[in-house]
């Protein structure tokens, strides 16, 4: 019952057999672009231990992927699969460890979690009228919601017998690519052999003939999204194994990247079209993609671009496929399978021959300076205190004379778990890791150990591994001096509100616990309400505005950093400084100015340069073998209008 929605020209339109070829196997032929090209650029590209990480890093992209493939044929759109993913995860964890229960039964409780988001999905879609846009993006933020609550903000510890599927069988094979590639066949198998299979393309191609025809649609539909929260349960458990715990932000972002894998991959948003192999080449583009730009040290920002230009191509080659006349992009078992075998093996060959060439003009050459190259990977640079790290990293490397290569996060521990496994299969001498998790971070962190390279924390604490020093400041120290300045300037007594950062974030709970142990002295201090504003200006702006709605009484503002106290200014207009006082924390050249200009009573100053440039002085004496203090305690202090022009940042 497939229905294709591209007719075959053959002898109607001219084009050479390697132009058809080409056509029919875009996605395919620009993965063996893009290994060749990175094989050339990189001499650390092409090892077992890279490729490896390549698929690992494919893993979850490509099985939340599959389960949208499902959607995308039958001309829908689910944008929730990364909020499923990460409250399956988090039901999990909660079921199996707070509550209790039984591994087995906690991991069927968290498919069965996923399965029911889809089921609401396609009941909203089919029986509500809803656009599939606006439904899934519903569930995105319900799912997220329910996640948050579940695990009130912070991560969740994942069952051992569970976290075995981040491990590697016989010390060298990814559980999760496992996993991927029976996701995969299953997703084939679905798709090319069942019924419904067959009715997700005829309702793709057209949806009232297929009506028509005598498929219940509805039904169909449900069991489509259905299938789509499955797998995006399944992504989810294998994401959180990786990093041992349960993370409520986890996955955020990640519908796009399915989406994206999918449609590069030769598939339709028109539905219709698409099929399980082709999603994998797609999700293993876009890791190709990060492992090389990572490996090449190209900018996260930049590598947002590149991918957002892979993206656009992929639907304009989708477009000239359609005006040629290529054969259509579908499971349904109509193409020479022969053929198209041939063309995979013959693509393998092809690959393995040049980049094969490629590895032997590199060989020699990738150990050369090893000591003297440092990875630096920070929790993110959309914040000008980890901007300060970076430049006094930057400044102290280029002194050094050392080869200092700095990526970014984004605040997604998994993100930066990828990003500590390339640097690791690059045979750097040194690795500087600010944690956007202490915990997330451990199994990457593991893994740096395993391969005897030096790991150094900086900010943050890594937990549960070898770090040669941990250079930092006191978090927890740090909210007991701002809980103590602030009571202090209200006269120990008055109501006021917290402006906490990334709910689930190590640098949140400390300071925040810091900042309530402080409290403890002064019990005139009443706490009237506490918001996550994830440490933004803008977002810092919107949540303080609501809160002076419910609480236009108050008289201080403790924000866990200074980007979120500066927004709280905004709010507060004249009564910045006057009869509300503001404490930010961090010490940003922002933050500083406002001080001296008396509308932020106080920042609690870190010294982030100072950070960066004691990080990487202790990356090369662990590289070169020499001595290093285990911990690094950079002091903090408490910069207001008094001291402020002797405050060095």
């Amino acid at each position: 019952m497939a229905t294709d929605t591209l007719k075959s020209t053959t002898g109607a339109s001219g084009a050479s057999g390697l132009r058809r070829l080409l056509l029919d196997n875009g996605a395919l032929t620009a993965l063996i672009v893009l290994v060749i090209a990175m094989s050339a650029l990189s001499g650390d590209f092409l090892t077992t231990d890279n490729l490896l990480n390549v698929g690992v890093q494919a893993a979850v992209t490509a099985i939340l992927a599959f389960g949208v493939t499902f959607v995308i044929v039958s001309a829908g759109i689910d944008l929730s699969v990364g909020s499923v993913a990460a409250l399956s995860a988090t039901v999990l964890a909660w079921s199996a460890t707070s509550e209790g229960m039984p591994v087995a039964l906690a991991v069927l409780l968290a498919v069965a979690t996923g399965i029911a988001c889809g089921l609401v999905n396609g009941f909203l879609i089919s029986y509500g009228k809803l656009p599939p846009f606006i439904a899934t993006l519903a569930m995105l933020s319900v799912a997220r919601g329910l996640s948050l609550v579940i695990s009130q903000g912070s991560p969740i510890a994942f069952p051992d017998s569970v976290s075995h599927l981040g491990d590697t069988l016989g010390g060298w094979l990814p559980v999760p690519v496992l996993v991927m590639l029976v996701m995969g066949l299953l997703t084939a198998f679905v798709l090319g052999r069942t019924y419904i299979g067959r009715s997700m393309y005829a309702i793709g191609g057209n949806e009232e003939a297929a009506r028509l025809s005598g498929l219940r649609v509805k039904r169909q539909k449900l069991a489509i999204y259905a299938f789509s929260g499955l797998f995006a349960a399944a992504a989810g458990i294998v994401l959180a194994s990786r990093l041992s715990s349960a993370q409520p932000q986890a996955a955020q972002g990640y519908e796009l990247d399915a989406i994206a894998a999918v449609v590069i991959g030769g598939a339709s948003l028109a539905g219709g079209t698409g099929k399980a192999s082709g999603t994998l080449i797609g999700a293993l583009i876009l890791a190709v993609l990060r492992n090389g730009l990572n490996l090449l040290s190209v900018s996260a920002f930049w590598q947002q671009v590149v991918i957002g230009v892979v993206i656009a191509l992929a639907v304009l080659l989708d477009t000239v496929r359609r005006k040629a006349g290529a054969t259509p992009v579908t499971a349904s078992g109509t193409g020479n399978k022969g053929r198209q075998a041939a063309t995979y093996l013959l693509a393998a060959v092809v690959a393995v021959a040049i980049v094969g060439a490629t590895s032997f003009l590199h060989s020699g050459s990738s150990d050369a300076g090893k000591s003297q190259k440092i990875g630096l990977s920070l929790s993110t640079l959309n914040n000008p205190f980890f901007v300060s790290i970076r430049a006094g990293a930057q400044a102290e490397a280029k002194k050094l004379g050392v080869d200092l290569t700095v990526t970014d996060a984004q605040n997604d521990a998994s993100q930066q778990a990828n990003q500590l496994e390339n640097f690791t299969s690059s045979g750097l001498g040194t690795i500087i890791v600010n944690p956007v998790d202490s915990d997330a971070v451990t199994p990457a962190a593991k893994a740096v150990n395993k391969a005897d390279i030096p790991l150094v924390a900086v900010d943050r604490a890594v937990n549960n591994a070898s770090t040669a020093a941990l250079v930092a400041s006191d978090n927890t120290a740090g909210g007991k001096l701002a809980a103590k300045s602030l009571a202090e300037k209200l006269g120990g007594k008055g109501k006021i509100v917290i402006l906490q950062g990334m709910a689930g974030t190590s640098a949140s709970r400390e300071r925040g616990a810091g900042f309530a142990e402080g409290l403890k002295a002064y019990p005139g201090i009443e706490v009237v309400a506490k918001q996550p504003a994830d440490w933004d200006r803008t977002k810092g702006l919107d949540v303080m505005t609501n809160m002076l709605q419910a609480n236009p009484d108050i008289s201080g503002v403790f924000a866990e950093n200074d980007e979120m106290a500066l927004g709280a200014l905004k709010a507060l207009g004249s009564k910045a400084g006057k009869s509300v006082q503001v404490i930010g924390f961090d010490g940003t050249t922002d933050g500083l100015e406002a001080v001296k200009a008396g509308t932020l009573y106080a920042s609690v100053a870190q010294q982030p340069a100072e950070l960066g440039k004691i990080a990487v002085q202790n990356a090369v004496k662990a590289a070169e073998g020499e001595k290093v203090a285990k911990s690094v305690m950079v002091p903090v202090k408490v910069v207001t209008k008094e001291n402020v022009a002797d405050f060095a940042g």
